[in-house]
């Protein structure tokens, strides 16, 4: 039997794509971890990177065009189905919105030599990092030289009522980022790009995905995901198949 190159050159890309990610992400571990945040190479005035996903269609996620400031036909689709005054259409409207994630570049404290990380985070912690960048006692807490270090104190999930929780407390002491000339450097020209693991998705893909999951399909992913199932029974006859021909045959 003739080996497929091509599907071996893919499964490879998948795992190299599997360890990039790896590699660059960070997530706490249980208990207490101590970072440093630092200015992002891609964006030097900001380093919060908001982003917005899709973890709900199929298997696969998808980086929502909102992310961009762009068009998304799933957003479309949500929209229309929160309007048509039926409260389950509503409350799937509701849960097809992208979800924020923000990511930030960090140092991770004993792990100085590994780089800047990618740390991802929800709501609640972004609003909590912000009310310590703005106020003023703090000053900027990103600063290479003259920054502070967070603790972030990790709270795993415990039985089935309960979800994992993260704080975070800033600390007061001032202090350099780090000391050595060789970090110094991976902080200002050694990051990874935040776009270069989660791809941008053009408005054709994510309709195609659309589409699949409320024919109740499934895509293959390389990466796990947090997803729902699509609604049951939902097939294109079905009122919310009828919405969806409506909403984007208007449009050819």
């Amino acid at each position: 039997m003739a080996i497929d190159l091509n599907a071996i050159r893919a499964k490879l890309n998948n795992l190299q794509s599997q360890t990039t990610r790896t590699n660059n992400l960070w997530k706490p571990d249980p208990g207490k971890n101590q970072v440093r945040i630092v200015p992002y190479q891609f964006n030097k005035d900001n380093p919060f990177i908001e982003m917005y996903f899709h973890y709900d269609l199929g298997k696969k996620n998808y980086l929502s065009p909102v992310t961009f400031g762009e068009t998304d036909p799933v957003v479309e689709f949500s929209e229309k189905l929160k309007s048509s005054g039926n409260r389950d259409d509503w409350k799937l409207g509701k849960k097809m919105e992208p979800k924020m994630r923000c990511y930030l570049p960090v140092l991770v404290r004993g792990a100085e030599s590994e780089g800047v990380k990618l740390w991802g985070f929800g709501k609640t912690v972004y609003q909590e990092l912000l009310q310590f960048i703005a106020d003023p006692d703090y000053g900027d807490i990103t600063d290479v030289n003259s920054g502070r270090d967070v603790v972030v104190t990790f709270h795993p999930a415990e039985g089935a009522e309960r979800f994992p929780k993260t704080t975070i407390m800033v600390k007061p002491n001032q202090t350099p980022a780090t000391e050595d000339k060789n970090i110094a450097d991976k902080i200002m020209n050694g990051q990874q790009d935040i776009f270069d693991i989660y791809k941008k998705v053009d408005y054709d893909t994510m309709k195609a995905a659309l589409q699949t999951w409320l024919d109740g399909g499934e895509e293959e992913s390389s990466q796990p995901a947090q997803v729902a199932a699509a609604p049951a029974g939902v097939e294109k006859k079905d009122d919310i198949g009828d919405a969806f021909d409506d909403l984007f045959n208007d449009k050819n």
